[in-house]
């Protein structure tokens, strides 16, 4: 991220335009702490840094080696577990992967907005457009299905193909693959944004003729006004690039033929679940393609999963569940780490056949649990 000049000298623009003297920033994520210390170079009063992974200890070093540990302050954990001592005027976030749906990025940014920001507050970026385009990408999408089509042992792999064409991947599409220019198919306000999930539509009418393989997606980034950057195909490089949403099949297409998509992102626990509606069809209607695909399907379930998650379902804890209810309910305060390991090591010694295995076990449930 440091080494992206792209993305790095973007939000360093927009921060430079927001900050000032008495200006009181929160850095969301902060990593390295690259953004926090940028704030502090552009005169800010106190720069809040919130980081949940320990790279928060490196920032430390990294903001003391600057001299700006008076003015940044350090806090560990989620945004959205967390408060501050008081609201800011600029909230600063990097937090989505490929697209800026990934994980609880839009959760965190309206729980932000509403708990951090003053009334007059700035937040960057500001705003994102999610775009797609089709594209005609056999190596793409050779890469997605390829293994499943082309064994060398005669073997009939159907079975994972039909989840392979139902999940999303990371690529890097070249200009030359796009079939139908990119078009915005939702946008992200982050001062009005409420809900984490995402939908819309997006048609086609082909110029010339080439071979569907699927959708790219990408998007835009307003950091500020005069301030963006894109990881869309033929822009500068950047960490990001793109993702690939596969068809069920390829799709011979005419000049003239028409595309209709329909893109949802839905929350589902920790990530999103996406889903991609497809129509294609010639001049006089006939149907040329049609595919409902869900990154639901991309992952093989168990029904025994699927009934341990249905609202009738009577749960009854298995050992592994056993082993960390006991190991929790002693994390009172009252006892050492090694103390809990030697009671879960007696009572449970087919699973820690000796007390370093029941110590690593402890160790890193209370690394995770305990404060």
């Amino acid at each position: 991220m440091l080494a992206d000049s792209v993305r790095t000298g973007a939000y360093a623009r927009a921060l430079r335009k927001f900050v000032g003297p008495e200006t009181v920033v929160a850095d969301l994520g902060t990593g390295s702490g690259i953004f926090a210390l940028l704030a502090c170079r552009y005169g800010a009063r106190r720069v809040y840094a919130v980081e949940s992974d320990d790279w928060i200890h490196m920032a430390r070093e990294i903001v003391q080696a600057n001299g700006c540990a008076d003015r940044i302050e350090f806090i560990q954990g989620r945004s959205t577990e967390i408060t501050l001592p008081e609201r800011v005027d600029v909230i600063v976030s990097d937090l989505h992967g490929r697209m800026p749906v990934f994980e609880h990025h839009l959760i965190s940014i309206v729980d932000a907005r509403r708990r951090f920001l003053k009334p007059a507050g700035v937040l960057i970026p500001e705003r994102e457009a999610l775009c797609a385009a089709l594209i005609e990408s056999q190596e793409s999408y050779e890469s997605a299905v390829g293994s499943w089509e082309n064994n060398p042992y005669g073997l009939d792999l159907s079975p994972g193909r039909r989840r392979a064409v139902n999940d999303w991947y990371g690529s890097k599409t070249k200009p030359e693959e796009v079939l139908a220019e990119g078009r915005v198919w939702a946008e992200l306000d982050y001062y009005r944004l409420e809900e984490p999930n995402v939908e819309g539509t997006v048609d086609w009418t082909l110029d010339r003729a080439g071979t569907g393989h699927g959708l790219a997606l990408w998007f835009d980034s307003r950091l500020a006004e005069g301030v963006e950057f894109t990881n869309a195909p033929g822009s500068p490089e950047t960490i990001y690039g793109t993702c690939f949403l596969p068809w069920a099949e390829p799709v011979e297409l005419q000049a003239g033929d028409r595309v209709f998509v329909r893109l949802e992102a839905d929350l589902a626990g920790h990530d999103y679940v996406w889903t991609w509606q497809t129509r294609a069809e010639n001049q006089a209607g006939e149907v040329l393609g049609k595919f409902e695909q869900s990154s639901f399907w991309s992952k093989p379930v168990s029904p025994a999963h699927i009934r341990r998650r249905s609202a009738d379902h009577r749960p009854d804890l298995g050992e592994r569940a056993r082993i960390d209810f006991l190991i929790l309910e002693r994390m009172d305060g009252s006892r050492t780490v090694e103390e809990i390991a030697r009671e879960a090591a007696k009572q449970f010694p087919a699973a820690f056949p000796g007390l370093d295995q029941a110590l690593a076990y402890v160790g890193d449930l209370s690394a995770r649990c305990s404060r």
